[in-house]
């Protein structure tokens, strides 16, 4: 697999982690958390493959930036949080910023 296979793997399972989060209620609940650990692990676990191929600054910066759009995104359509127009102006320009990291190269 490639290590943009990877990449993204890491990425949806840091997703799936960090939405789960919110479901532990401070991790007093049980299966939600079983997911946030398993899901950081996971996460980490195909980052860490990632980065043999990668530079770390180039691989963290798609990592935290997809994340982050992605985790927003779920809290809007899931969890029903504020959607307005600040917000989708930040998602857009993480976004942007992960497309021209992308464009720039991943050098070593």
């Amino acid at each position: 697999m490639s290590a943009f296979g990877f990449l993204f793997i890491s990425i949806i399972s840091e997703v799936f982690a960090s939405s789960m989060l919110k479901l532990t209620n401070g991790f007093k609940r049980l299966f939600p958390s079983i997911g946030v650990v398993v899901g950081y692990g996971t996460a980490f676990y195909f980052f860490s493959l990632t980065l043999q191929s990668l530079a770390i600054g180039t691989a963290y910066a798609i990592w935290a930036g997809t994340g982050t759009a992605l985790t927003a995104i779920i809290g809007i359509v899931f969890y029903k949080e504020l959607f307005n127009l600040k917000k989708i102006i930040g998602i857009l320009l993480i976004i942007i910023g992960v497309v021209i990291l992308n464009l720039a190269g991943s050098g070593h």
